[in-house]
């Protein structure tokens, strides 16, 4: 290839010379020869400065019709996607194998189609009788829903085109889809990311609700590149423990509403049922208290879940190594009240094995668990119970501090509609019920001195 040549432009006229020249031939002027890059072979081909179309620029507060949400007719899962599906959106929803999202899909989209409105449900890893069966199972059999077992993403856009766009699109699963465009076997991130670029861009021309289900690994990330989930406008989580039969929707990315709301189901014999009341699946029910057992009102969004804390210790012979065992919540902040009560209120745990658990399967991440955690701790330790229908809420500091929680307020109100009349916590929560006794507890200490005091 030839030595591309150089050029010098002058910055007072803009005239070209090949050579440089302490004064431009043109206008005259002294010492405005400057050397340009020339454009190399790549540049040229790849010049996209020109040859396109023109693009539509809109203000933000143009009149006209904006996209209504469209119901699915599960009140939980509208909760969780922020009050229905947004037409021309693209959803993407993965779960452990077998946790129930081919049903939860089945059950909107039949839903959605007795109401009028079209529905698509292609199926790439089951043959269409298979889904018919789990749909004469769950007593949809009467939706009109059309059905179909595919995985050549030309043949579903080529079939999608010749007729009227409907509502939703149900794609289970992206990793089974293929494009006879992109070389690799389905699954794979060529084919993966293709896939899904076709679908995304039919959806948004058309205005479709599209619903990608999406494989996990064994960590519980959704399978595949990472861009699927940037491509996408929503990806939600589905969760839950095999032996229990709660399942929750969570949202973790949600570019029309709030990532914080979750909707609770109950599996059943004929489907998934919606739960009204998440805190009834994860108390016990049980009348009289117990020692190592403890109430704390969680927050999902707007919802408050009170769950139920579970403390066992276990008094050791001296030498033996003691064990640290959690179920439902973050080790490291076992370890960290575990010091804080025997750095700050002198109670020894060194030579005993603590057991906690979170009844019901329920994971819990907000740090304003740590004193119910403490309080579960405490009365398993003295082997007192503490105080029947009451609730700890609070974050507690390295110096032994009781902190403000988020959303005091709500918890409380909510626990005493279940019938929790005394609740503890920090000092200054506010907005509570009448109907709920409220101790404030600015010390760790304090809450040690009222459960092995017994006041």
């Amino acid at each position: 290839m030839a030595k591309p040549k150089k050029r010098y432009v002058c910055q007072a006229c803009g005239s070209v010379s090949h050579r440089w020249q302490g004064q431009c031939a043109d206008c005259a002027e002294w010492n405005t020869l400057v050397e340009d890059a020339p454009a190399t072979v790549f540049s040229m081909k790849h010049d996209l400065s020109s040859g396109g179309r023109a693009v539509e620029f809109v203000e933000l507060d143009k009149p006209g019709p904006l996209p209504v949400r469209q119901p699915t007719g599960l009140a939980e899962f509208d909760r969780a996607l922020g009050g229905g599906l947004v037409p021309g959106s693209a959803i993407l929803l993965g779960g452990d194998p077998g946790i129930g999202k081919s049903t939860l899909l089945l059950q909107a989209a039949a839903r959605i189609a007795r109401e009028g409105r079209g529905v698509v449900y292609v199926s790439g890893e089951e043959a269409s009788g298979q889904v018919r069966m789990r749909a004469a199972r769950l007593g949809l059999s009467d939706a009109p829903v059309k059905l179909a077992a595919a995985t050549g993403v030309r043949d579903i856009l080529t079939t999608l085109g010749s007729m009227d766009a409907p509502g939703l699109l149900v794609i289970d699963s992206i990793q089974t889809m293929h494009s006879d465009t992109i070389e690799g076997a389905p699954g794979t991130v060529s084919q993966v990311r293709g896939c899904a670029f076709e679908l995304i861009r039919y959806a948004k021309e058309n205005g479709v609700a599209l619903v990608l289900v999406g494989h996990v690994t064994k960590d519980g990330s959704i399978a595949g590149p990472r861009v699927l989930e940037h491509m996408v406008d929503v990806v939600m989580s589905f969760e839950g423990e095999r032996s229990h039969q709660y399942r929750i929707l969570r949202a973790l990315k949600n570019r029309f509403g709030a990532v914080d709301e979750i909707g609770v189901f109950a599996m059943a014999g004929e489907g998934l049922e919606e739960v009204d009341n998440p805190s009834m699946l994860f108390l016990s029910g049980r009348d009289e208290p117990m020692a190592g057992s403890a109430v704390f009102p969680a927050i999902e969004g707007t919802r408050p879940v009170l769950v139920e804390i579970q403390a066992l210790i276990v008094r050791l012979q001296s030498g033996a190594t003691p064990r640290r065992a959690v179920v439902g919540w973050d080790t490291g902040r076992l370890a960290m009240l575990l010091a804080v009560l025997e750095s700050r209120c002198g109670l020894n745990f060194s030579s005993a094995e603590v057991y906690l658990n979170v009844a019901g399967g329920y994971r819990l991440s907000d740090p304003a668990a740590d004193l119910a955690v403490a309080a579960a701790l405490v009365s398993a330790m003295s082997d007192k119970a503490l105080p029947a229908r009451s609730i700890w809420l609070g974050e507690v500091s390295l110096a032994g501090e009781i902190r403000p929680v988020a959303h005091g307020g709500l918890r409380l109100r909510e626990a005493a509609k279940l019938g929790f009349d005394r609740g503890f916590g920090p000092l200054d929560v506010k907005g509570g019920s009448s109907a709920l006794v409220y101790d404030g507890l600015g010390q760790l200490a304090n809450l040690v001195d009222r459960v092995i005091g017994n006041s």
